[in-house]
């Protein structure tokens, strides 16, 4: 008789690297950070974990031909170079003797990137192995292009976004896209199609941002039928559903954003379904939700004016184009005046209130301030929605179909092909131009891979704009190592240095592809670059840039900034040659990513000196801010004790250089700390609408295009409001 001795199961308290990660958040007898508990937790991990459970090679060829044999990695782009070639390529990524600053970083690339055997039980990739397969892909057989992407990734100074970085190269794979945007007409067969679409989105790539905005209102007429229509809360539920049944293999849960425009009649009944006591029929749990805002809201807060809400129907039968497509601002009085389209009346300020309490409660909804993104698009065309993580803004056009479901006229819809820069480490290029140069080689090059048949109006979009969103992580980070305030004058200096370099080398790389292939996006001659109208206006028409603090001139020594001749001579450049990407630049929340980099998310402040990330089946990890020690830690204060107006102030002023939008979140306490906010005036130190609702007009007359969650701390460290930020977009 055989007797099976049964392992105990090791909880994660009992690992040692847990224990020593754990350990960062117990101070010592000092109430010093034991930061170096952490290293060594990066030092266990792979001693205990990683390096025995890494399959040995002896040689790479040995590897490489293993993998391939075994179909973890496709053979073709392989193919594409000579082995020697590889070789030197994986030789100089070891080289480099790269090492995990963070236990967090390390346990992030382990669990979510690193390509596994078919068990899972086993590693077949190192940090170094992924990006020389990243890079390997992308660049296609060009060998100067590999190199510059590996060199650029394993300085980290160029991070592509999380679907690129974990699915290139590998056989058994999603797309390359981080995320989609699909506009739905007015009537039966592109609902079912759309539904179709997010479902085929959904499985290859991840989040899903939908345009609901064009479908007739509940109780509105069908076939002249009165009291027919459903409205928008069952197309939602169908979505969410479909949503909940597709993902990525398994390894991304599939998403969705649903996008609204606040003048349509069943605004009320969008956000009640986000309502924590909403009815089961009607609540939407998983799916994101979000408002297209006009100036025309604004202008009807501040003058209290009745506010009208217009049936869809008739306006796109009045007009001949959906409604999204209209510009409400512009034709408001029109159409409050026209007898023939049906209105509905209510009260701007209380839809505001409405807006902000459920903010508070989840914080939803995200807002995007549609007439601010259209005045600032240089493309020809109207931009009526965003995505999961609303800071991907480019135009749109509507499709028409048959009673098949087959296309009438495909439109054009939108893919998001995502990267980000390390804002620390790109200051340390000895050559910032070439940097942002190979970042917008190789987002483009994910543009010009991605070929998704199973959603032409996707497909379409893409090859016909060639759109990409270059972005930036690790700005306070930055000015923390640098001994500079969050929201200070210098900061605000820093941050519209960085962004200013970034557009003017990203537009020059992206005419100097244009250049060599001989191509420009679609209606380029339509953009309002190639009259040379918009730099003229934002850059050429303006004072001459120059520092005012020398600390920050200092830190920006290895970055040559554009003059006005510069801007000049590259304006001719592209009159002349056009650019190949219609949009280059936006700003996504970084998660993963940023801790794999050592950089503090996105843009906005850190949320805690040591954060608390609860991993499934795992527990508390605990991440101490990028580059904590003892000058920095000065310089890091928490989203929750900031200033929200610094924050937006922040990202305004690198919103004026950036084409697309930004995921500018907001951190809100229900308890507010006296004197955060000299509006409180002494009142009661309890968020209140009042003040979210001044904050998003803030924005708004701040130029920002667009605002991502609200996120609410309740004064309980363990809970936080609006945190479920979606893995399928957050890059």
């Amino acid at each position: 008789m055989t007797t099976i001795t049964k392992k105990a199961v090791e909880k994660p308290e009992d690992i040692t690297y847990f224990k020593l990660n754990n350990m960062v958040n117990i101070p010592t007898e000092n109430n010093e950070i034991q930061l170096d508990k952490d290293k060594e937790a990066v030092r266990a991990y792979f001693l205990e974990n990683i390096n025995p459970n890494t399959v040995f090679f002896y040689t790479l060829e040995e590897k490489i031909d293993y993998l391939i044999e075994n179909d973890y990695i496709e053979e073709t782009f392989i193919q594409k170079y000579d082995f020697s070639f590889i070789k030197k390529l994986f030789q100089f990524l070891y080289d480099q003797k790269f090492r995990f600053n963070s236990f967090m970083g390390a346990y992030k690339f382990y669990n979510q990137y690193a390509l596994k055997t078919n068990d899972g039980r086993k590693f077949l990739e190192r940090y170094e192995d992924r990006i020389g397969f990243v890079s390997l892909y992308l660049a296609d057989g060009d060998e100067k292009l590999a190199w510059n992407i590996a060199k650029e990734h394993i300085n980290q100074r160029l991070q592509l976004a999380t679907p690129t970085f974990l699915n290139a190269g590998k056989k058994a794979r999603g797309e390359l896209v981080s995320c989609f945007l699909l506009d739905v007409q007015d009537n039966m067969e592109a609902i079912g199609r759309s539904i179709n679409s997010a479902l085929q989105l959904s499985k290859r790539g991840g989040g899903v941002g939908i345009n609901l905005s064009n479908l007739r209102e509940a109780g509105a007429p069908i076939k002249k039928i009165a009291n027919a229509g459903s409205g928008v809360v069952p197309v939602m539920k169908i979505f969410e559903d479909s949503f909940s049944y597709a993902n990525q293999l398994g390894q991304r849960n599939g998403a969705g954003a649903v996008y609204l425009n606040v003048f349509h009649p069943d605004i009320y009944e969008f956000l009640s379904t986000k309502k924590e006591n909403a009815d089961e029929k009607v609540r939407v749990k998983t799916l994101s939700l979000g408002l297209v805002m006009p100036d025309k809201y604004y202008e009807l807060l501040k003058t209290n004016e009745p506010m009208y809400l217009f049936s869809p129907y008739d306006v796109e039968r009045i007009y001949g184009e959906p409604f999204a497509y209209i510009d409400i601002t512009e034709k408001y009085d029109e159409m409050v005046q026209n007898e023939d389209i049906k209105k509905y009346q209510i009260n701007a300020r209380e839809l505001e209130q409405e807006i902000s309490r459920l903010q508070q409660e989840s914080g939803y909804p995200y807002i995007v301030n549609v007439d601010t993104a259209n005045r600032e698009n240089p493309i020809y065309g109207r931009i009526v929605m965003s995505n999961l993580c609303s800071e991907i803004l480019q135009v749109q056009s509507p499709s028409e179909l048959n009673e098949d479901l087959s296309f009438k006229e495909v439109g054009h819809d939108i893919s998001c092909n995502l990267g980000s820069t390390n804002i620390t480490e790109m200051l340390q290029s000895a050559d910032f131009e070439a940097s942002i140069e190979t970042a917008i080689r190789a987002l483009s090059a994910v543009s010009d891979m991605t070929n998704i048949q199973a959603v032409p109006t996707v497909e379409k979009g893409n090859k016909a704009y060639n759109s990409i969103g270059l972005g930036a992580m690790g700005l306070h980070t930055a000015l923390a190592v640098n001994h500079i305030h969050y929201g200070s004058k210098e900061a605000l200096e820093f941050t519209d240095a960085y962004f200013r370099a970034l557009r003017f080398y990203a537009l020059k790389a992206s005419h100097q592809i244009a250049k060599e292939k001989g191509t420009t996006f679609f209606e380029f001659e339509k953009s309002a670059y190639a009259d040379g109208s918009y730099l003229n206006r934002k850059y050429i028409n303006q004072p001459e840039f120059s520092f005012e603090s020398e600390k920050v001139q200092a830190i920006f020594e290895n970055v040559t900034m554009p003059t006005i001749n510069d801007w000049k001579e590259l304006n001719e450049d592209i009159m002349t040659d056009g650019l190949y990407n219609a949009y280059l630049l936006a700003i996504a929340p970084t998660g993963s990513i940023s801790y794999i980099n050592e950089a503090s998310s996105s843009l906005h402040p850190v949320i805690n000196l040591i954060e608390n990330r609860q991993e499934e089946n795992i527990g508390s990890i605990y991440y101490p801010a990028p580059h904590l020690d003892n000058e920095t830690i000065h310089y890091y204060k928490s989203a929750y004790d900031t200033d929200m107006r610094d924050v937006i102030d922040t990202y305004a002023t690198a919103q004026a250089h950036i084409d697309q939008g930004m995921s500018l979140t907001l951190f809100m306490r229900s308890v507010i700390p006296e004197g955060l906010y000299e509006w409180k005036n002494g009142k009661s130190p309890n968020m209140t609408t009042r003040d979210l609702n001044k904050l998003r007009n803030y924005a708004w007359s701040k130029g920002i295009k667009s605002i991502y969650y609200v996120r609410t701390h309740t004064g309980d460290d363990s809970i936080e409001i609006g945190v479920n930020e979606c893995e399928s977009c957050v890059i």
